[in-house]
């Protein structure tokens, strides 16, 4: 499957907030990095992650556009509550190998009531 395809599939699954489906994305070691916050390493972590997002918020990824360049698909979205983003995922062999996003954490915790983390 292309870069764009898996990314389609993958903005899918995540908005049927559904961890096991878009866990399946993955490699078995694969990295996300959501600048905003830590490196996830491993598929069962990223399948972690994304139980407890999914449970703290209802998230919802618009998609603006999804350009592809080689092994590398790139995701311009926003949400229903006027957040926007933009991820970069390759992709090696049908499956997300790394994921880089660049949103603002401080207007998704306060867009949702949720409290304010100092690391």
């Amino acid at each position: 499957m292309e870069p764009r395809k898996v990314v389609e599939a993958w903005v899918e699954a995540f908005n049927k907030a559904d961890a096991d489906l878009i866990s399946s994305y993955y490699t078995d070691d694969a990295i996300n990095h959501q600048i905003a916050n830590r490196e996830v390493i491993g598929k069962e972590a990223i399948q972690a992650m994304f139980q407890e997002e999914f449970a703290a918020a209802k998230m919802v990824c618009i998609v603006e556009n999804i350009f592809q360049d080689g092994e590398w698909a790139i995701l311009e979205w926003k949400d229903p509550l006027g957040l926007r983003g933009c991820g970069f995922f390759h992709i090696k062999k049908s499956k997300i190998d790394f994921q880089r996003g660049y949103w603002d954490k401080l207007s998704f915790l306060k867009q949702h009531g949720m409290p304010i983390q100092h690391d």
